[in-house]
């Protein structure tokens, strides 16, 4: 078994119980029988929760994905690259809505170390869109907007109409609602950012 193999079933099942358990509820045993490993393989790999909990944070979430889709988003029409980090984004996290919903839950209640983690996490997924709006603010592509604001905007909008139909109501959307949805959030951005 490859040491690369050993980590990632670690992240895999850390991620399924930090889903099911919440940061609170999951142990580092439950994780590593679930992995397939023991408990002290786990600490070799990550020292401690707060760190396997902020490492599967940073593999599993929005953030790779949207790091990876920034240079492509270069060539292509304004409006069209909003959608497509809309519809990756909705997307992510529709597939981690469990670890979401419980995040919810018990962010309050978490230790400072692990919220520090969770903005952290926040703060790095906004810089990388900002990057984005900065590029296209700097060719004249978009209105002198703060790069900042503009993607918590863009983001946080996104994010109140995922929470609103999957965490608060409970309700999954369908592919044709999301994709209105979609459409009709990336206008009013783009008439409010468009040069």
């Amino acid at each position: 078994m490859k040491p690369g193999d050993t980590r990632d079933r670690i992240l895999v099942a850390g991620l399924r119980l930090f889903s099911k358990s919440g940061y609170l509820g999951a142990t580092t045993r439950e994780i590593a029988k679930l992995a397939g490993v023991s408990e002290v393989t786990l600490f070799r790999y990550f020292p401690s929760k707060e760190k396997l909990f902020g490492e599967m944070i940073s593999s599993y979430s929005f953030l790779p994905a949207l790091k990876g889709l920034v240079p492509e988003l270069t060539g292509m029409e304004y409006r069209d690259a909003l959608c497509e980090i809309a519809k990756r984004y909705l997307e992510r996290l529709h597939e981690r809505k469990d670890l979401i919903r419980i995040m919810h839950c018990e962010i309050h209640r978490y230790p400072s170390k692990v919220k520090l983690i969770y903005h952290n996490f926040i703060d790095e997924l906004v810089k990388t869109l900002a990057s984005y709006f900065r590029e296209l603010r700097d060719e004249g592509r978009v209105r002198g907007f703060d790069p900042e604001i503009g993607a918590r905007a863009f983001l946080g909008m996104l994010f109140s109409y995922f929470n609103a139909q999957e965490i608060l109501l409970r309700r999954s959307e369908r592919h044709e609602e999301r994709q209105r949805m979609i459409k009709g959030f990336v206008e009013i951005f783009v008439e409010g950012t468009a040069a």
